[in-house]
């Protein structure tokens, strides 16, 4: 599997991880994933809005415009009580498809 197969795999759990402490809108999401990261993953902001729209027809977040009067108008997105199932269901399966492939290698350290 390719690196850009993971990220897109592994992206559901990100957002939902990344939408765990609290609301947040796209451009922002993209910018978390790329900091939080160290830049090895990055989601192209136009790619990030059909994920949470996907997330939200799903019901496992909620969208909601917000208006600032310093600011242009902006969707935020929550989790739902489903997505905080989902999430916690998606971290056991990755923490088990991971510690499976670490038994296997043997593989202990990240190299630098």
């Amino acid at each position: 599997m390719k690196p850009s197969e993971l990220q897109q795999n592994s992206a559901e759990l990100v957002l939902l991880a990344l939408l765990e402490d609290g609301p947040r809108h796209g451009y922002e999401l993209a910018k978390l994933v790329e900091a939080k990261s160290a830049s090895l993953l990055q989601y192209q902001v136009a790619s990030i809005y059909p994920m949470l729209h996907r997330l939200e027809r799903k019901g496992l977040i909620q969208g909601k415009w917000v208006e600032r009067a310093d600011e242009r108008r902006r969707r935020f997105y929550s989790l739902t009580a489903a997505g905080r199932k989902a999430l916690a269901r998606q971290r056991r399966e990755w923490l088990q498809f991971f510690t499976a492939l670490n038994r296997l290698t043997r593989f202990r350290d990240v190299p630098s």
